[in-house]
């Protein structure tokens, strides 16, 4: 299996780190049937793939085997965001490339990564309409075999408001959750979100409530790349009042 750098990886505040981690520990109380985690938004830019990357980081690194799956197949930002690029200097191949070709395997698509445990498979190529991708069998069997090779396979899935995409791949997923950027999103927007998931027969494992203001009450402020990035938690369901 080949490997990838990242090159643009930071070291968190210590007070993020605490957040991820409180997440972390949240998600491993979720039970052994959650596998296929889905990490969703309402619009962009309310940090989903944030929470994607760190997540799945801290997961593998507590010794829990996982792989990030960018199923963001129109506007992924992950391999540009973290500077990802192959060690051996060569074109990478991800999700778009495995889902509309039979002759790649799995293993030529994911790729180990300088964190133990944490391998990833990128998407490499956006396309304008993937839905046909997710809707074949061969999204299905990838989570499938994923699954059963890793603890957990966290998908970074595109924004619930924009396109069906993530939908659809909440109906192949054990649970989501939801990141909420405090203050921004509207309850009316965050309300049709869980409304969706219900109806991929999704569970809602929990809400992030991302980008809180110390100012505003929440536990932690610290700025991280010019944006709060705070109060991380689980809860047992969305806010639906």
């Amino acid at each position: 299996m080949r490997r990838v750098k990242m090159g643009q990886l930071p070291e968190l505040p210590y007070s993020v780190e605490e957040a991820v981690n409180r997440l972390r520990v949240n998600v491993s109380f979720a039970g052994n049937d959650v596998r296929r985690i889905m990490v969703i938004s309402t619009v962009p830019d309310e940090g989903k793939s944030f929470v994607t990357m760190h997540l799945w980081r801290q997961m593998a690194g507590a010794g829990s085997p996982s792989l990030l799956l960018d199923a963001d197949m129109r506007k992924s930002v992950l391999l540009s965001d973290y500077g990802i690029e192959a060690e051996d200097k060569q074109p990478l191949k991800g999700t778009t490339h495995y889902l509309a070709s039979d002759a790649l395997e799995l293993e030529d698509v994911i790729y180990h990564t300088e964190i133990e445990g944490g391998d990833i498979l990128p998407n490499a190529d956006n396309v304008i309409n993937p839905s046909l991708l997710i809707e074949g069998e061969r999204f299905e069997q990838l989570l499938k075999s994923a699954s059963e090779k890793y603890r957990y396979v966290f998908i970074d899935a595109p924004p619930l408001d924009l396109v069906s995409d993530g939908e659809l791949i909440g109906s192949h997923c054990d649970g989501a959750i939801l990141v909420i950027h405090a203050g921004s999103t509207p309850k009316r927007l965050i309300r049709n979100s869980v409304r969706q998931l219900e109806r991929a027969n999704c569970p809602l494992l929990g809400v992030v409530l991302n980008r809180v203001e110390a100012s505003k009450g929440g536990y932690y402020g610290k700025r991280y790349g010019g944006k709060y990035y705070g109060k991380y938690y689980v809860t047992e369901e969305a806010d639906k009042n």
